[in-house]
C-alpha cells in the first residue's frame, strides 16, 4: 500500500512568514503523495476587529456567526490558502486548494449543543475519497482550508485538526496513512513552559494517566483525542511536533508519537 502523508499546519507558524515558508519547502520536499490542512491564524481575528465585529471564543473555540463566517471563509479559504499553494508551486510542488463545498469534499453539519450555540460551525460527516484520491493520483497535492459545506448551501466553520484526523481515517482504506499534526511546540510536553521535556511516545493508557493527573495542557486534549479516534479508524501512525521539525518528523527522530499499543 503506497504511503499517504496528511499534514496539519497549524499555531503561530501560520502567522510567521519566514516560518511557514519553510515549513512549506520542506513539505514541498516530500515525494510522496501528501494532503496539507491548514489552519487560519490570527489574521481572521484581526480582520474582525478592524471591522468592528466582535469575536466569542469559548475553550478556545470560535463562535461563528453571521458575519464572522464571511470573514472566516474570506481568510481562511481565500488569502491564506492561495499564498499556501502559491508557495508550495514556487517550490515545484503542484497544488490545489480546496474547501470542503468545493467537488463535494467534505460534508458537514452544524453543530448541536445542549446549552452552546456555536454558530455556524462544523462537524464533519464524511469526506469525498474518490474526489481526492483522484487529484493524488495526478500527483496534485491537495491543501485544504477549514471551511465546510452542508449540501444545502451553507458553509460552516471547521476545526482544522479534525478535519485533518478526517481525511486521514477517510484515505485509510487506499493508502498507509501518517497523520502530523505540526504547530510551534516541539510535542506534547509535561511542562508547556518548557521545550524540552517533549514525551517521545504515548499510548492510551499513559495518555488517560497524564490527562487524570491533569499533566496534558488543555489545548494539547482535542488533538490527542483527535489523534486516538484516528488510530482506531486504521491510520497507521499519528505525530505531533514542531512545524520547522517535519523532516525529523517523519523520520521519528523528533516529536510526539501517538501509538495504539
Amino acid at each position: 500500500m503506497a504511503k499517504l502523508y496528511v499534514i496539519k499546519i497549524g499555531g503561530n507558524i501560520i502567522d510567521d512568514d519566514a516560518k511557514l515558508a519553510s515549513f512549506l519547502k520542506d513539505f514541498a520536499s516530500l515525494e510522496e503523495k501528501k494532503i496539507l490542512v491548514h489552519g487560519g491564524g490570527k489574521l481572521a481575528t484581526r480582520l474582525a476587529e478592524k471591522l468592528g465585529i466582535k469575536q466569542q471564543l469559548v475553550d478556545g473555540r470560535r463562535i461563528t456567526d453571521a458575519e464572522t463566517l464571511k470573514i472566516v471563509t474570506m481568510v481562511y479559504a481565500g488569502y491564506v490558502n492561495k499564498n499556501i499553494v502559491a508557495a508550495l508551486q514556487a517550490n515545484h510542488c503542484n497544488a490545489i486548494g480546496l474547501c470542503g463545498a468545493d467537488g463535494d469534499a467534505i460534508l458537514a453539519h452544524k453543530r448541536q449543543h445542549p446549552v452552546l450555540d456555536y454558530g455556524f460551525v462544523g462537524d464533519v460527516d464524511v469526506i469525498n475519497a474518490e474526489l481526492i484520491n483522484s487529484l493524488l493520483e495526478k500527483n496534485i497535492t491537495v491543501v485544504f482550508a477549514p471551511i465546510t459545506h452542508d449540501q444545502q448551501g451553507q458553509l460552516l466553520n471547521t476545526n482544522a485538526d479534525t478535519i485533518a484526523q478526517e481525511i486521514a481515517k477517510g484515505m485509510s482504506d487506499l493508502y498507509d496513512v501518517e497523520l502530523i499534526f505540526s504547530f510551534e511546540k516541539s510535542g506534547v510536553l509535561l511542562d508547556t513552559d518548557d521545550d524540552t521535556t517533549v514525551i517521545p511516545e504515548i499510548n492510551l493508557s499513559y495518555y488517560l494517566q497524564l490527562k487524570s493527573k491533569s499533566k496534558i495542557f488543555a489545548g494539547m486534549i482535542p488533538k490527542l483525542d483527535n489523534a486516538f479516534t484516528a488510530l482506531k479508524s486504521g491510520v497507521g501512525k499519528v505525530i505531533i511536533g514542531k512545524a520547522e521539525n517535519l523532516k525529523e518528523l517523519i523520520n521519528g527522530s523528533s516529536g510526539t508519537t501517538i501509538t495504539n499499543e
